[in-house]
Order: structure tokens, then C-alpha cells, then sequence
């Protein structure tokens, strides 16, 4: 076993696990954030996204212990006092989702990109989020939503929502 110590959507953790642990089973089995899905852990759906030290990164391809001393946001980590992220809201509005086993990560993986590019494309959008895979839209709305939460100033350099919201 090992001891790690991390922060978790604003919670400090500490921790012993199997090295061999990967975070992905971490966050969901020891910690319950649920939300961070197992879609396929081979890193190829982005269902898992999270971010680690701001970065978005792919939960299945990252062992727990090398999150020792980070900080990690997931999908339940960015609605702050009761109010969505404006990328959260944006996907609401706009049906960016059907069955919604992908949004965590599409999520996720949207506010990385507006953090790094707060007006892209929709190329740029499409190129941001071609590691995320959606079995179930041809990503019209997903698009869509991302250039919402674009329009609507979610490009802070915060993970958090408390900075603005999104209006219709």
C-alpha cells in the first residue's frame, strides 16, 4: 500500500492504495464520485475526463498515486452553491446529451478547451473534443453547446462556475 494525499473538488484526502490503483477506480469506488464514468479503460472514450492541477486528463490512464499532492476537479466538483457551471448549463440547454454516460466527460472536457481557447471554431471545438466519444448524437448539439458556453463568457481561468452564469 501506499499513502497519498490529494484534493478532491476542494476536499483534502488522504489515502493508503494499491499502487496499481488507477484514479478512475479511485475517485469512484473509494471516494464516490460517480459521475467520473468508466467507459472503456483503454483511454479511448473520455468518458473518465477529470482535471488534474487544471489539466484535463483521461482518469483511466492515470494510477491514483501519481494524483499524490494534486488537485483534482471532477464533474461533481464544478457546480458551486447550487448553481451548474455555465458549460454544465449550456449542455442542459441546449441538449448536449441522450443517454448521458459521455456528458461527465464532455463536460469535463469542454471547459479545458474554453479555459485554453475562449472562442474557438466549431472545427476548434471539434478538434478539442475528438477524444470523446459519443455513442449515441452525431455531436451537433455537443458542438453547440460548447459554442453557447463560449458566447456566454465560461472562459475564466477557473475550474468553478461561481464566476458567471449562462443566460438564455
Amino acid at each position: 500500500m501506499t499513502r497519498i494525499s490529494l484534493t478532491v473538488d476542494g476536499a483534502r484526502v488522504a489515502d493508503d492504495v494499491e499502487p496499481r490503483m488507477l484514479l478512475v477506480q479511485y475517485l469512484r469506488e473509494r471516494l464516490g464520485k460517480t459521475g467520473t464514468v468508466i467507459g472503456c479503460d483503454t483511454s479511448n472514450c473520455g468518458a473518465c475526463t477529470v482535471h488534474l492541477d487544471g489539466e484535463s486528463v483521461k482518469s483511466c490512464n492515470v494510477l491514483a498515486v501519481q494524483a499524490d499532492g494534486c488537485e483534482v476537479t471532477t464533474i461533481e466538483g464544478l457546480a458551486q452553491d447550487g448553481q451548474l457551471h455555465p458549460v454544465q448549463e449550456a449542455f442542459r440547454e441546449c441538449h448536449g446529451l441522450q443517454c448521458g454516460f459521455c456528458t461527465p466527460g464532455m463536460v469535463m472536457q469542454s471547459v479545458a478547451l474554453l479555459k485554453e481557447n475562449p472562442q474557438p471554431s466549431e472545427e476548434e471545438i471539434r478538434l478539442g473534443l475528438e477524444g470523446n466519444l459519443c455513442r449515441c448524437t452525431g455531436y451537433h448539439n455537443i458542438v453547440r453547446a460548447v459554442q453557447h458556453a463560449a458566447g456566454a463568457g465560461s472562459t475564466s481561468t477557473s475550474d468553478t462556475g461561481a464566476e458567471q452564469g449562462v443566460t438564455a
